[in-house]
């Protein structure tokens, strides 16, 4: 559909031309000698862009520009005048004219006025358009799981959402924890600003300090202009500071003093730079464990960590298993253009019954894998790896005897130490690490 323009000029020759040039550009034209008129039109149908002279009989184009923005204030104005004053300009400025031309028009000029007025309402709707679709991937009604521990987590993440408070999100790796730290921006006060992701294991140490606090020019070699770190493109935002246990002790007292001052200082600069952030952190580390050794500084857990909140893992929650892998097949078959609708029984029971060290990351993957194999429209055990269907063996024969309770939690530390932290194992065999010690030495099972 062509772009509606409306023209609005009461010398008629020079109407009827700008309207004769639009219409050979493809646009749709209407074209009026007053603004009383255009105000009428204008309330009647929907316009891309409004051109208007300064002086019209009745109400001037100034006032006609102003009565415009209060019914639209994204409507893109361009404003003509063959009597330029300065005075003039900064009121047609000041009203909200997107250009202001001078009489006599130069036709290219006002054709690329056009162009990009309507180039910029485009990406005004796109904005607009990708905004509501992020805020709907990210609304709490998307996120997939009808567990008792996933509902609790949704919850407790809704009441957080819309608060100043700091957010530490602890789990393993895969369960999802940008997904919630995205949840939590995106259903909160601060959705339209900034969320700015930084994985604190993913920048080499040397980097990561201008990185997150940008460099005055001459900071240090190389630095020939300065550079905005990515906490203060995030000011007003959120900052979802990922594998924060993994951030170096020097710069975990930079970042303190940014929660306590609210102030970045670049590298090499002397004037700090006020911000407003709210951080939502994640690890899969035990942070209290770290700051036993000196790893992680005890007052800035305490500012990261206003609210605390646990994701579970995959193998706590095996009733969403089901769930989550026919949304992955649903998705992949859409992604790559294939009619694969179900899983059966067998490779349903394979995926119940596996431990998911890899958490909702590994069970995405292996789903995606199964989609692209499989040759019709169920995914078999065919489809599924090696190392799944091993799993799945190795339990059986486990099982084709009886085991003593000590006899079970043997092997089971045979089987999972490789693949699992201490702290994992424990939960598994529902003991503390203090009793998983002691049950390594009596037997003398070595961690590799």
């Amino acid at each position: 559909m062509a772009e509606h323009l409306l023209i609005v000029e009461d010398e008629d020759e020079l109407r009827d031309r700008l309207r004769r040039l639009f219409v050979e550009e493809g646009y749709s034209v209407d074209a009026v000698p007053d603004g009383e008129t255009a105000i009428r039109l204008y309330d009647e149908g929907l316009y891309d862009a409004v051109i208007t002279d300064i002086i019209l009989p009745g109400i001037d184009g100034i006032e006609l520009l102003r009565r415009i923005k209060e019914r639209s204030h994204e409507q893109s104005v361009i404003i003509m005048t063959a009597f330029a004053s300065l005075d003039t300009a900064v009121k047609a400025l000041k009203a909200g004219a997107y250009d202001y031309l001078i009489k006599p028009l130069m036709y290219e000029e006002i054709k690329q006025s056009v162009r990009n007025a309507l180039r910029e309402k485009s990406l005004r709707t796109e904005n607009v358009i990708l905004k509501k679709e992020i805020e709907r991937r990210y609304d709490f009604g998307k996120i997939i799981g009808d567990s008792p521990e996933i509902r609790t987590l949704i919850d407790d993440v809704r009441k957080v959402s819309d608060s100043r408070s700091n957010v530490l999100l602890l789990g393993e790796t895969g369960t999802g924890k940008e997904l919630f730290a995205r949840a939590i921006h995106y259903n909160s006060s601060r959705k339209d600003k900034p969320f700015i992701p930084i994985n604190c294991s993913a920048i080499p140490e040397n980097l990561l300090e201008s990185e997150l606090f940008g460099y005055a020019k001459g900071a240090f070699t190389g630095a020939t202009s300065p550079k905005r770190g990515l906490l203060e493109a995030a000011d007003q935002g959120t900052v979802f500071l990922d594998e924060i246990g993994d951030l170096p002790v020097a710069l975990q007292a930079k970042l303190l003093r940014v929660l306590d001052d609210r102030e970045i200082r670049p590298l090499g600069s002397l004037q700090g730079r006020r911000v407003d952030l709210r951080i939502v952190a994640a690890t899969n580390r035990d942070l209290s464990r770290e700051i036993k050794y000196n790893r992680f500084r005890e007052d800035l857990f305490y500012r990261i960590a206003v609210v605390t909140l646990r994701l579970p893992a995959l193998r706590e929650r095996t009733g969403d298993v089901r769930t989550l892998a026919l949304h992955f097949v649903q998705k992949y078959s859409a992604e790559v253009g294939k009619q694969v609708a179900t899983i059966d029984d067998d490779a349903m029971q394979l995926l119940m019954n596996y431990a998911w060290p890899g958490n909702i990351r590994e069970l995405q993957n292996i789903i995606e894998r199964g989609v692209l194999l499989a040759d019709g429209r169920t995914i078999s055990p065919a489809h599924l790896p090696e190392e799944l269907r091993a799993a799945e063996r190795h339990e059986h024969a486990n099982v084709s005897r009886l085991l003593s309770i000590e006899e079970y939690t043997k092997d089971c530390i045979v089987r999972h130490q490789e693949r699992h932290s201490e702290q994992q194992l424990a939960d598994m065999l529902g003991i503390t690490r203090k009793a998983l010690w002691e049950k390594r030495k009596k037997w003398g099972l070595k961690r590799q």
